[in-house]
């Protein structure tokens, strides 16, 4: 007898995993705790999350989620992929590499994403965090990989570092809290909901 599959299950918790492993990472180089050494393994790392974030995009658009669809895919693809694959360009290469060209990369994205965020006001207030810090974090990634400022570089991949990991903390607990709650259909963990609506139902309240 075959087993008719009608529903998928939600993918984001896989999601932020890769988004916190990728932010864990970040902050260890942004911030010394690891050397250049580190870059063909890293990129290796930022490839994995590809293939999880790829699948959790698809997965999203099938479901209707225009909001965690659209960026899941393109996190995917240049947060994860092109960055991943540019280290191990850089990596291998014989002789050093412009890499300000990515300081284009992260400048255009970091407006996609600023643009994005009141998407995102509607989303769990937890998610809405991660999207306001990395609107914070990748500003100063731009700025450094562009090296407008040559002098702060390491101020500003420092302060960079921070916010990447307390988005990978946020996303780390987010990503437990939706698994372990869905599996048990209650809150186990404090999982607040959008913002959004509760400034909406304040609102009802007064009238």
């Amino acid at each position: 007898m075959e087993t008719k599959v009608t529903n998928w299950a939600n993918p984001t918790p896989a999601g932020l995993v890769a988004l916190a492993v990728a932010c864990f990472c970040f902050f260890a180089m942004l911030n010394g705790l690891v050397d250049a050494s580190c870059l063909p393994l890293f990129g290796w790392i930022l490839i994995g999350g590809f293939a999880i974030q790829i699948v959790v995009a698809l997965l999203d658009l099938k479901s209707g989620s225009l909001t965690g669809g659209n960026t899941f895919l393109f996190f995917s693809a240049y947060f994860m992929l092109a960055t991943g694959l540019g280290m191990l360009a850089k990596a291998g290469a014989a002789s050093p590499l412009d890499s300000r060209i990515e300081g284009w990369l992260w400048l255009c994205l970091g407006i996609v994403l600023i643009l994005w965020t009141p998407a995102f006001y509607k989303s769990p207030a937890l998610l809405f965090t991660i999207v306001v810090l990395l609107d914070l974090a990748i500003p100063f990634i731009a700025i450094k990989d562009l090296a407008l400022f040559p002098d702060l570089s390491a101020t500003f991949a420092q302060i960079a570092g921070w916010l990447l990991l307390l988005t990978g903390v946020v996303g780390v607990y987010l990503s437990a809290a939706t698994l372990v709650n869905g599996t048990f259909g209650k809150t186990v963990y404090w999982n607040p909901g959008p913002l959004y609506k509760e400034r909406a139902a304040k609102k009802d309240k007064k009238k």
